[in-house]
């Protein structure tokens, strides 16, 4: 059975990926400053975060249209998996649902099946290759549905930023809280619930404080990770994820270990320095 995997801009695709031809991004847009970006080839982290960082109010990201959407799904393929961010934090999910649909009025029937990542990130890229795992075992297009949906309830993701402005600009924290927590070097540690949303885990006085915090969170609710792909994605900060990755090998064995650095829209979510960690 041929199969394509279509994964929105906020998930990371790494060269091995994107050289596959099997997986395909569908590009999400952001508002910020008065600037128009497209996340696709032609995105400037650089540009993109300075215009963040001098931006009044938070970027707003706009979802691919459902169009874009069916647009994709009509290949020359049997099957066709879409993974989008949270559905609690875009309207991506929802977006590509409407597609599918839409799809199916126009052309008949066809296997589409749209995963809510309920994460972000790294997170969606994992899905991305537990979709392929699937595919390559031969499983029928339903028992990849089943088993990748377990796969969504049982990942766990985590940040930490190194900047507040994010949080204060999107109203997650009040600008009061955020002058103080600035002034002591607190870095927050954020985890997502099995919905999707954000909340935050704990916090810590500088940055490696708040790593090892983050680190003490993901051992605690580790399962099996013998059995489990390690993924770590960073905002310009390979010396701080690897430092990250070497610290949890200590303490755990993992199927695998990916680290990549965020391309696109993500890069607002972690920050600049920030780390995104999914397992």
């Amino acid at each position: 059975m041929s199969y394509k995997v279509i994964v929105d801009s906020c998930g990371e695709l790494t060269p091995e990926m994107k050289a596959s031809g099997i997986f395909e991004t569908a590009s999400l847009t952001i508002e910020v400053g008065g600037h128009h970006i497209v996340d696709d080839e032609t995105f400037d982290q650089k540009q993109f975060l300075q215009y963040v960082a001098e931006a009044a109010e938070c970027p707003k990201s706009s979802c691919p249209s459902p169009e874009k959407y069916m647009e994709k799904y009509d290949c020359d393929v049997d099957r066709v998996y879409a993974v989008t961010l949270s559905a609690e934090l875009s309207g991506s999910y929802n977006s590509a649902v409407l597609g599918m649909n839409l799809y199916h009025e126009e052309h008949g029937e066809k296997n589409i099946h749209v995963f809510n990542s309920c994460s972000a990130s790294i997170g969606e890229t994992l899905i991305a290759l537990k979709i392929r795992e699937c595919e390559e075992q031969g499983m029928t297009y339903e028992q990849v549905i089943e088993t990748v949906e377990a796969y969504i309830e049982s990942q766990h993701t985590y940040f930490v930023l190194e900047t507040l402005d994010t949080l204060r600009k999107n109203g997650r924290l009040t600008g009061i809280k955020a002058l103080v927590a600035t002034a002591l070097n607190i870095k927050p540690v954020m985890g997502s619930t099995p919905e999707g949303n954000i909340y935050q885990i704990g916090q810590g006085r500088g940055m490696k404080k708040a790593l090892g915090k983050m680190a003490e969170s993901v051992l605690a609710e580790m399962s099996d990770p013998q059995n489990k792909i390690l993924a770590i994605s960073h905002c310009n900060c390979p010396e701080r994820a690897e430092a990250f990755k070497e610290l949890l090998m200590k303490y755990a064995t993992f199927k695998d270990v990916i680290v990549v650095d965020t391309a696109g829209i993500s890069s607002m979510y972690a920050n600049d320095g920030g780390i995104i960690v999914v397992v």
